[in-house]
Formats: structure tokens, C-alpha cells, sequence
């Protein structure tokens, strides 16, 4: 959400930034309803103290015995006029938050121009894409050829975009998780959160899920909605609070399951693992002062990052230019990782910096050490996509038998360094 006063000021330098976006000029349209709000407004609140005014000369006049028709007949007129001048006044004001509501933030200085995906912007690499001597296999043919990823039985019960894993998969999943917990609890100090699945409306338009992207969410019939990522739930933490500066930084880290439509998508990963209507994540979200978040969104990336380290997955980081940098962030990093059946990266982690777009939707706010308040600056991040990692552990570690030799770092968390191909020897 954008503060109206700043459009105001700057009309034609907010024009820019939207331009930026390929938004076309709106400031002028936003302005034309926020003078006639004021204007409404005003003239409310003169006519309410006008009756206040009047109500009290009625009474000295009625006290002193003296006629006051006339001042009756203007507060009737007032009366009848107020209701009507008060609602068009939040007619405007609902038509003006919407427009607000529904433009993206801006963008930073450094975030490259583009219109799509092919335009984004390499800054740095890790490690080698995995050379074999051998035709790699996607993930699944691995996991089918083992009987541990079943796409026919999700789909008998649930349709398409679902999956069941089996066995050692799913026992990877979970490792990886527990895995991706530890490092960010131990290694860069977050703090683990077990959020509520199920969200309210008002907390998907905190973070700017609503009203955008509606026909993504899945929505119960009681009215919550399932929570998409966790960065909801961990985001909405300070909602209408007001915390002292000095318990800044807040890092939170939670595994949760995400829930998506993917409703434009269609056509697109319709085979295997990587586009799920439900998958599980590792979120991260740090909530901090405005001077803190550039240099906490690159600790937050680094975060990631060293996870694929340590995983030894070959990986990629982009910044993603104008047109591909979703609508609440000022700036997005993305991490991509190599899969060898696509012969291409693919994305496993999305760090964001969001600046006080959320959090004054929201109002999450903090009160400086000078007494002020002010709006905190959000930020989220994948750490990471768990079943994007289970995808890249199996196409980059597997043998030419099909067997899975585990990154030593997991050896703790699935008590086995090999996942063999044949079912016969899944309990070796």
C-alpha cells in the first residue's frame, strides 16, 4: 500500500515508478478521488459542527424564551443532507484504498529493466552443473521406476497437480525439512514458528495476496482462506501491533504446506513434481527498520544459499528485472538450481524485500527510540522449496543404476546414504 501523501508530493515522479511497472499514469486519477474524499470530508465534518453549533444556540434561545424556528428548520436540512454527503465521502474513500490497494510497490534503483523472465540478470554462480557419463533421469522416472513417487494414486483421490510420496521420499522430505529448520534456527538465528494454515481474509491482503490474486487462493466455505506460503501467517505477526525498536530485528522461520490454484498456469509443468497445488515450504521473514533491510535482505539470501552449499547443488542467483518482480516486493533475488533432465536452472528460493508496502497494509508498525512511530520494512524468503530440493537431490545425485547417493550432510536425518532404485532394496 502506498502513503497517499507521498503521490501527492510527487504525482509525477510516482507516474515514473509505476511507468516502471508498465502500469500507465494513474497518479492524476488517484488524486481526482482523494480531492473529492477531502472535499466530502470537510464538508461532513462543517456541517456536523454547524448542527453542534446549532443545537446549543437552540437550547440558550429555548431557555431564554426566545423563537428559534428558523435554526430548527436549518437543523433539519442538515439532518437530511449529512447521511447522503457522509456515505458518497466513504464511497470515495473505499474507491480510493482500492486503487492504492491494487498498485504494486516501487521498485529499487538497482532492479534491472525487462518485461519477463528472460530479461532477469545473473550476479553470481556456485559450483558446476552435474556432468554424467550416462543419460540423466528427470525425477520421475527415479521415483516411479522405485515405486516411491505415485502421481496415479494422488490423482485417483485428488486430480491433477497432487502427488503421494512413499518410503524413502518421503522420509527425504522430511529429513530435508528438519535439515533446512536446523540450519536457519542454529546458523543465522531465526526463530521457529508453527502458524495456523488457515488465514483470514484481511491477513492475505496484508500481504498483498488480496485483492490481486484471488483466483489463486483456495477458499473454505467458512471463509478462511489456505494459506499459500508461509510468509502470511509469519508477516502478519506484528498486524496492528506496535513494537519498540529494540526488539528489531524479528526473524521467523516456519515449515508449513502451501496451497495454490495455480490458475495461470495452465500448460505449464504439468508433468512431475515442480507445480503442485500443495507443497511444503521453509519460510523465512524478517521484520526490521527501514535502515536495516538492504543489508538483511542479502543475509537473508545468504541463508538460502548456503543451504545448496551445503547440499552441494550447482546453483545460480538472479535479480529479477522490472516485469518479473512480483507486485509487493521493492526488490527480489532468486535462486536457481540445476536440474540435469531439463539441462537448465530452475527456481528453488525467492528472497524479497518489501520495504513498509506490506506492513502499512497491515499497520505493523514500531516506535523509534526518539518516541516515534513508524512503519516496519518486511521481508520473505524460501529456505527453501522442499520438494524443488527433493527434485534437484535426486536428478544430481543419482547413479546409472537409478540409486540416490545422498549429500553426507543428510546422512544424520535419513540414518541411510543411499536410496537404492529397486523396491527390493528399500530397506537397505
Amino acid at each position: 500500500m502506498h502513503d497517499i501523501r507521498t503521490i501527492r508530493e510527487n504525482p509525477g515522479t510516482f507516474d515514473a515508478e509505476m511507468e516502471r511497472r508498465g502500469i500507465a499514469p494513474v497518479a492524476a486519477d488517484i488524486l481526482s478521488h482523494d480531492q473529492k474524499h477531502r472535499a466530502l470530508l470537510t464538508h461532513a465534518q462543517d456541517l456536523q459542527a454547524e448542527r453542534n453549533t446549532i443545537a446549543k444556540e437552540i437550547g440558550r434561545r429555548k431557555a431564554a424564551g426566545d423563537e428559534a424556528d428558523a435554526l430548527v428548520a436549518r437543523a433539519n436540512v442538515i439532518k437530511d443532507t449529512l447521511p447522503a454527503i457522509q456515505q458518497e465521502s466513504e464511497k470515495q474513500a473505499a474507491v480510493l484504498h482500492d486503487m492504492l490497494a491494487r498498485l504494486p510497490n516501487v521498485l529499487s534503483d538497482t532492479v534491472p529493466a525487462g518485461n519477463s523472465d528472460t530479461d532477469n540478470v545473473c550476479i553470481r554462480t556456485w559450483g558446476e552443473p552435474k556432468k554424467f557419463t550416462f543419460t540423466p533421469r528427470s525425477h520421475v522416472v527415479l521415483g516411479e521406476a522405485s515405486g516411491a513417487i505415485d502421481f496415479s494414486s494422488a490423482r485417483a483421490m485428488s486430480g491433477a497437480r497432487f502427488v503421494i510420496l512413499r518410503g524413502d521420499l518421503a522420509l527425504l522430505e522430511r529429513a530435508l525439512i528438519n535439515f533446512m529448520i536446523d540450519h536457519h534456527i542454529y546458523e543465522y538465528g531465526y526463530t521457529e514458528i508453527s502458524p495456523p494454515y488457515l488465514v483470514r481474509p484481511e491477513a492475505l491482503f496484508g500481504t498483498g495476496q488480496l485483492p490481486k490474486f484471488a483466483d489463486d487462493q483456495f477458499l473454505t466455505t467458512t471463509g478462511h482462506y489456505l494459506i499459500p506460503t508461509g510468509e502470511v501467517p509469519l508477516t502478519n505477526l506484528l498486524r496492528d501491533q506496535i513494537v519498540d525498536e529494540s526488539t528489531l530485528p524479528q526473524r521467523y522461520v516456519a515449515h508449513t504446506p502451501c496451497f495454490r490454484q495455480e490458475a495461470g498456469s495452465a500448460g505449464k509443468d504439468t508433468h512431475g513434481m515442480i507445480r503442485q497445488h500443495q507443497f511444503h515450504k521453509v519460510e523465512l521473514v524478517s521484520l526490521v527498520t527501514p535502515e536495516e533491510s538492504i543489508n538483511e535482505h542479502e543475509r537473508m539470501t545468504q541463508s538460502a544459499e548456503t543451504l545448496l552449499q551445503q547440499l552441494g547443488l550447482s546453483y545460480r542467483v538472479m535479480i529479477l528485472c522490472a516485469g518479473d518482480t512480483g507486485g509487493t516486493a521493492h526488490k527480489t533475488y532468486d535462486l536457481e538450481v540445476w536440474l540435469p533432465s531439463e539441462n537448465r536452472y530452475r527456481e528453488i528460493s525467492s528472497c524479497s524485500i518489501c520495504t513498509d508496502y506490506q506492513a502499512r497494509r497491515m499497520n505493523a508498525r514500531y516506535k523509534t527510540f526518539e518516541g516515534k512511530n513508524a512503519f516496519v520494512h518486511t521481508l520473505n524468503g524460501s529456505g527453501l522449496a522442499v520438494g524443488r530440493t527433493l527434485v534437484a537431490i535426486l536428478e544430481n545425485f543419482q547413479d546409472e543404476e537409478g540409486n540416490i547417493h545422498l549429500p553426507e550432510i543428510l546422512h544424520p536425518y535419513t540414518r541411510k546414504p543411499i536410496l537404492y532404485a529397486k523396491k527390493n532394496h528399500a530397506d537397505r
